[in-house]
C-alpha cells in the first residue's frame, strides 16, 4: 500500500503539510496530528493499492512542507494546489506512487463553471470538503439535493455538498460548476491495476492465500524485513 496525507489547520484550510509512505514489505505506524489551540484541525487519508509486483517493495516515506507545493491560480479564479503529478504546467512534490495518481485540491469561486481534464485511461473521484457544487455526468452522491429541468429529475447535476464523494470512470474531463459559495474539493485520478484485491485490516493482497499467509508472518513477526 501507498499513502498520501494531506494536513491542514481547519481555520485557514490551507494544506500544511504532506506526507507519503509505501508501506510495501514493512511499516506499521501511528499517526498523532495536533491541531490548533483548541485541538481543531482536518486531514485526509489517501490510501493507493501497489501492484502484484510491487507488493513487497522495500518500504519509502516522503514528508512535504507547505512551500513545496505548486499553487496555481487561473484566469477564473480557479485555485489548484498541486500535491501530486502534473497539472497546468506544474508537479506536484510527491512521486514515485506507483499507480501515478494525480492529487489536487481545488478551488472554484462562486457561479463559476469549470472544465478540468482528466485524460484516458484514468480514473478519478471528487470529495468536496467546503461549500457546494455541481458535478456534470458523476456518480450519485449521498446526500444529494435534485436539481428540477423541465419537470423532470436531470441527471448528473445534483448539488452536491460538503462530505460527498463522487466516482468518475473513463473520460476526457470532468465538469463541476460552484455554488453561491464557491466549491471547494479534492480531485484525484490514477491508472486502474485491473488486479484482484484480497483486503483485511492493513494488509492488501491479490488472493486469499496470499492474505494469510501476510498475516501468519506478521502474527510470528517476519513480516516486517527493514
Amino acid at each position: 500500500m501507498e499513502h498520501v496525507d494531506s494536513l491542514g489547520n481547519r481555520g485557514t484550510l490551507e494544506a500544511d503539510d504532506v506526507q507519503w509512505m509505501t508501506s510495501g514489505r514493512g511499516i506499521l505506524h501511528q499517526e498523532m496530528p495536533q491541531g490548533d489551540a483548541e485541538g481543531r484541525m482536518h486531514g485526509f487519508q489517501l490510501w493507493a493499492n501497489l501492484p502484484a509486483a510491487l507488493k513487497m517493495t522495500a518500504p519509502r516515506y516522503q514528508d512535504v512542507t507547505a512551500d513545496a507545493i505548486p499553487d496555481v491560480v487561473d484566469y477564473d479564479g480557479t485555485r489548484v494546489q498541486i500535491v501530486c503529478g502534473d497539472f497546468w504546467g506544474k508537479r506536484g512534490p510527491v512521486d514515485g506512487v506507483a499507480a501515478d495518481p494525480r492529487y489536487l485540491d481545488v478551488s472554484v469561486p462562486p457561479g463559476v463553471t469549470r472544465r478540468l481534464p482528466v485524460e484516458r485511461p484514468r480514473h478519478a473521484f471528487a470529495y468536496v470538503f467546503a461549500s457546494a457544487g455541481r458535478f456534470v455526468d458523476a456518480s450519485d452522491p449521498l446526500p444529494v439535493e435534485t436539481e428540477l429541468v423541465d419537470g423532470e429529475e436531470s441527471p448528473g447535476v445534483a448539488l452536491t455538498g460538503n462530505r460527498s464523494l463522487m466516482l468518475f470512470d473513463g473520460g476526457d474531463e470532468i465538469v463541476v460548476r460552484a455554488g453561491d459559495e464557491g466549491v471547494r474539493f479534492l480531485l484525484v485520478s490514477g491508472m486502474p491495476l485491473k488486479e484482484p484485491v484480497a483486503w483485511r485490516g492493513p494488509i492488501v493482497m491479490n488472493t486469499q492465500d496470499e492474505l494469510r499467509h501476510a498475516f501468519e508472518e506478521l502474527r510470528a513477526g517476519t513480516f516486517i524485513r527493514d
